[in-house]
């Protein structure tokens, strides 16, 4: 466990380190394309600085945002907020804030930069249509992602992820008025601008192999100390279960957020399958069920 902890710590720093990189080279090729020398690459240095302690410190309240979550109330989830502190105390961390979001689908996610700060929060779907023990399971495995620190290295991939998208979508856009301009770029090699469009083009896949490098194994990991926590894994796989056969789609996901939840929130097929962030639920499963 603890070691688990060590590795995801670290992958946090290379997370970082490995955003700054690309935000830098994006910057150093915007700066050659467009002539802007290198006042590009300082831009794309304070960028990265200022996103990335935007992403550490404020992107637990970023993601349930843009997720439309809500505080949970005692008075209307009783049994669901009592789980988390129960669940919690018995992990040995502190308490997380529980929220909800609104919607059929049955999902669920947490978030924060360490235990401290930590938030879980699950779909009214889940909650309708989960039983006492199966809800114990999922709630035991967010929280094992929070003790774990999973969160962390889940939140800063969301929040950077989603950046990078952005930038290389304005980077896009900034590049197709250029060329259309009569401003030439005389002087600019051909194959860096192939290589500068290309990668800007190719950023939000890249931002997608990173999450898939952090995300698969964690859920194994965080589906066995879930089991491990409840003392019940069948609880943990009968939601696992009912959860494949939901067919409705969080609305309020988004591809920079969809490794935080417990599982796909688009809907099944070929594509998302393939860049799925998450190991195949029928695998998760089969594990659970020989524990």
């Amino acid at each position: 466990m603890y070691e688990e902890i060590t590795k995801n710590k670290w992958k946090s720093f290379f997370l970082v380190f490995l955003f700054f990189i690309f935000v830098i080279v994006i910057g150093y090729l915007c700066g050659i394309i467009f002539q802007w020398g290198y006042f590009a690459v300082v831009m794309a240095v304070i960028i990265a600085i200022i996103m990335t302690l935007v992403s550490y410190y404020s992107g637990d309240k970023i993601v349930l945002s843009t997720s439309k979550a809500r505080l949970a109330k005692t008075q209307e989830f009783p049994f669901y907020v009592h789980s988390v502190e129960g669940l919690a105390i018995a992990a040995g961390i502190p308490k997380p804030t529980a929220y909800v979001i609104d919607s059929e689908a049955m999902n669920a996610f947490a978030t924060g930069k360490d235990p401290k700060s930590a938030s879980v929060c699950v779909t009214t779907g889940l909650l309708k249509k989960l039983s006492r023990e199966e809800l114990e399971g999922v709630i035991a495995h967010e929280l094992s992602h929070v003790k774990n620190y999973d969160i962390r290295i889940m939140m800063l991939a969301a929040v950077l992820v989603g950046i990078l998208v952005i930038l290389s979508d304005v980077m896009f856009r900034n590049m197709l008025w250029s060329s259309s301009s009569n401003n030439g770029r005389k002087g600019v090699h051909p194959v860096v601008m192939v290589i500068g469009l290309a990668l800007i083009i190719l950023s939000p896949f890249i931002a997608n192999i990173i999450k898939l490098a952090i995300s698969r194994k964690r859920e194994f990991l965080a589906d066995a100390n879930g089991a491990l926590l409840t003392r019940y894994p069948k609880g943990l796989a009968d939601a696992l279960r009912k959860i494949s056969h939901d067919h409705n789609e969080m609305k309020s996901a988004s591809n920079a957020t969809a490794h935080l939840f417990i599982s796909n929130p688009f809907k099944k097929g070929f594509t998302s399958n393939l860049f799925s962030t998450h190991p195949p639920i029928e695998e998760r499963i089969k594990r659970l069920e020989k524990m």
